[in-house]
């Protein structure tokens, strides 16, 4: 008799666990990350987990207070997790947040500043770090604080012009404005984890996460083009050169499973049906017919893509991809979703799993090979291979007891 799907789930949701548990957070917690020294996290570390460059990236300060406190939070307290999100929170909030409110891009091992940009990321993982911290430890003091740099957020996300950190524009907004699907998919992501962890202000976050997926909608959803552009005019219409012509399968995949949780949230069925349709698009533009894998970058009319790393295989696309065929597959119960996900599966534990050192490469070759050795950089770190494991484990187990499905962020 063949295996069921339920049968099979149960057994991944226990793989996924123990990756998660034996594998990946033993390798960051025996690596260079956790600075005792300075506070904060150091994620440039090689394939044995020892830095190569001991300048902090400031997203990460936020993604590992998230990713340890949300081992607490959903496994227990262990004196290793809480010793680690102890060790960031107070680099995060007294050495990497600038006098204007905005946050530092990256600052040196002491918390020096080094860079500052015009995008809002740093805020973003400030606030899912704080949040989650504020959640897991009952510290109503970081909660407040990942809703105060929300709010400054919101504010600059509707009125650009009031930002305190006046720099000369990237481009000519006279020229050519355009949007980016990223700035509210953060939002919409956060404000979403700001509504779970504050739940005495549920109702002022429901209604801020409702404009960010309408704005989602509105402008970067194409159905008549049948994908999620990540740069288009302030109208939704794009721009036919390369920018305006790029399709991010991981952004979209990721942004698709944050509609998906949303749609359980508020019982929207149409915008489950779109975010099935994102999911869809997505996978079936970007996944390599000859090699196997998600690609980096995709161009709408299939014409060449200017990046560079287009065709490259990205470790945090795939973790996206993971969550979002399981989501589908538990919403809707249809097999494609199933097959999806069992065909990531295969792939991403042959060819992105380090089998001798532990954790995961993050960058490979179109055709699978590896193209770099080391575990962390200012872009890689314990947060999105983390959150897909926790995540999947989660909707593994609803698919194999049979448990509705709940919104997972």
């Amino acid at each position: 008799m063949a295996e069921t799907i339920a049968s099979k789930a149960g057994k991944l949701a226990e793989f996924y666990k123990d990756h998660l548990l034996n594998n990946v957070v033993p390798f960051w917690l025996n690596s260079d990350l956790v600075d005792d020294t300075y506070g904060g996290y150091i994620t440039s570390v090689d394939r044995e987990g020892k830095s190569y460059n001991n300048d902090k990236s400031v997203w990460f300060q936020g993604r590992c207070l998230w990713t340890f406190s949300s081992l607490i939070r959903r496994y227990g307290m262990r004196e290793e997790w809480k010793k680690a999100a102890q060790n960031g929170v107070r680099f995060l909030d007294e050495k990497c947040v600038d006098a204007d409110g905005r946050m530092f891009f990256t600052v040196t091992r002491d918390g020096r500043p080094l860079r500052k940009r015009r995008y809002m990321f740093s805020e973003s993982f400030y606030v899912a770090g704080m949040a989650e911290y504020g959640a897991a430890f009952g510290d109503r003091e970081a909660l407040k604080k990942a809703e105060k740099c929300f709010d400054l957020m919101s504010e600059l996300y509707y009125h650009p012009e009031s930002d305190p950190f006046k720099i000369t524009p990237k481009s000519y907004a006279e020229t050519r404005e355009e949007r980016a699907a990223s700035v509210p998919m953060v939002m919409l992501s956060i404000g979403q984890q700001l509504r779970r962890c504050m739940p005495e202000k549920e109702e002022k976050f429901a209604k801020a996460v409702k404009g960010f997926v309408e704005d989602m909608l509105k402008y970067h959803y194409q159905p008549e083009l049948q994908c999620n552009l990540e740069n288009v005019l302030p109208d939704g219409s794009h721009v036919d050169n390369p920018a305006g012509r790029t399709i991010n399968p991981g952004h979209t995949c990721e942004n698709a499973w944050f509609l998906m949780s949303e749609a359980v949230y508020s019982g929207d069925n149409e915008l489950l049906q779109k975010s099935l349709q994102m999911f869809d698009w997505a996978f079936e533009r970007g996944w390599d017919k000859e090699h196997g894998g998600i690609l980096y970058f995709v161009d709408l009319d299939g014409r060449p893509c200017e990046q560079l790393e287009w065709d490259m295989k990205l470790w945090w696309v795939h973790n996206e991809a993971l969550i979002a065929s399981l989501m589908a597959y538990a919403l809707t119960g249809d097999e494609k979703y199933w097959e999806r996900f069992e065909l990531l599966h295969e792939y991403v534990f042959s060819h992105f799993a380090d089998t001798e050192h532990g954790e995961w490469y993050g960058y490979l070759h179109r055709d699978g090979t590896v193209s770099h050795v080391q575990k962390g950089s200012m872009w890689k770190g314990p947060y999105h291979l983390p959150r897909c494991l926790m995540l999947c484990e989660e909707l593994l187990q609803k698919i194999a007891t049979g448990e509705p499905v709940t919104p997972i962020l």
